[in-house]
């Protein structure tokens, strides 16, 4: 009951708010809360939404009698009663009127009174086709459930972040903002960390026809810092052909990167795959840096040990 009575509330102030063009689409209401579906043709801003939640606050406060009479459908048109949506009506109606708020037919069970609805807290609006907007809310002790566990989580987030309740966005603002710097400085550090380990490991490639050629797994190490470590090695060799894997939970990372006097005769998309087919995956990318993962992380070193053979054979095809 309560809910239902909410639905019309929600309706007149839906009106109030964004416009005549309003009208109700359709509403689902049970004991646990409220659907109503209305016709708008952008979303809701939160302005909106709270303004349409505290006039029907308001109204509930004034807690006005909830009245339903029965009259002729065309009186009851002509006294200002709106129609709800696929609903049908003889030639008899109910109408039912809160204060000169809300007059609307409806045969369904109500409140006595508006302020019976206790609290209506809208917890969502979305959008369900062209034109329909849907609004969820909640009434009575439902909607005050759903604020005090809203305190509670603000509470505890408020310990987290070692403030209050009254300054709890912005000591979360810093912790973001100090997260970003962080995330910088250890971007800058991997960075650096792969120029630093570029250098140790281009003394294990070996010479193919001229080419340096260089396959080695690296241990922690993510993506991002894997490329980084590609380019570093290939400005590091001069001509030369990289794969550069890495195994992380079980899963096989790869890049490959060939220097750009030699992607005429060998691609980077053609390298990694190579690898990749054998440890159970495959990728692409450009002629010059390529990606690729696999799941069979216990075939990786012998693949990577085939890389200089396998550069052989690309350049003796292309002799």
């Amino acid at each position: 009951m309560l809910n239902h009575t909410a639905t019309h509330l929600l309706h007149a102030a839906l009106r109030q708010v964004l416009g005549d063009h309003v009208t109700q689409k359709g509403s689902l209401v049970d004991a646990e809360k409220l659907r109503f579906d209305f016709s708008h043709f952008e979303p809701m801003t939160e302005t909106e939404i709270l303004e349409v939640e505290r006039i029907v606050n308001d109204q509930i406060r004034l807690n006005e009698s909830v009245v339903a009479q029965v009259m002729d459908k065309e009186a009851a048109m002509q006294a200002g009663a709106m129609a709800l949506f696929g609903e049908k009506y003889g030639d008899q109606v109910r109408v039912l009127k809160i204060s000169d708020f809300s007059t609307e037919l409806c045969g369904g069970t109500h409140a006595k009174r508006a302020g019976d609805i206790g609290l209506l807290k809208i917890i969502s609006e979305t959008g369900v086709a062209a034109g329909v907007r849907r609004i969820e809310a909640l009434t009575g002790a439902k909607a005050l459930e759903w604020v005090e566990q809203r305190d509670r989580a603000l509470v505890k987030i408020s310990r987290v972040v070692k403030g209050s309740a009254n300054n709890v966005t912005d000591k979360v603002v810093q912790l973001i903002d100090k997260n970003r710097a962080l995330e910088k400085e250890l971007e800058r550090l991997k960075s650096k960390l792969a120029s630093s380990a570029g250098g140790e490991l281009s003394s294990q490639a070996v010479e193919v026809e001229g080419i340096k050629v260089l396959a080695v797994k690296l241990e922690d190490i993510d993506i991002k810092a894997m490329r980084d470590m590609v380019d570093q090695l290939k400005n590091k060799l001069g001509s030369s052909a990289i794969v550069v894997a890495a195994v992380k939970e079980g899963k096989v990372s790869l890049i490959a990167g060939v220097s750009k006097d030699l992607i005429s005769k060998i691609k980077a998309g053609d390298l990694v795959n190579s690898v990749a087919i054998q440890v159970g995956g495959k990728g692409g990318g450009r002629p010059d840096m390529a990606q690729a993962g696999g799941n069979n992380p216990e075939t990786l070193d012998e693949a990577l040990k085939q890389v200089p053979d396998w550069v052989q054979q690309q350049l003796a095809a292309r002799a």
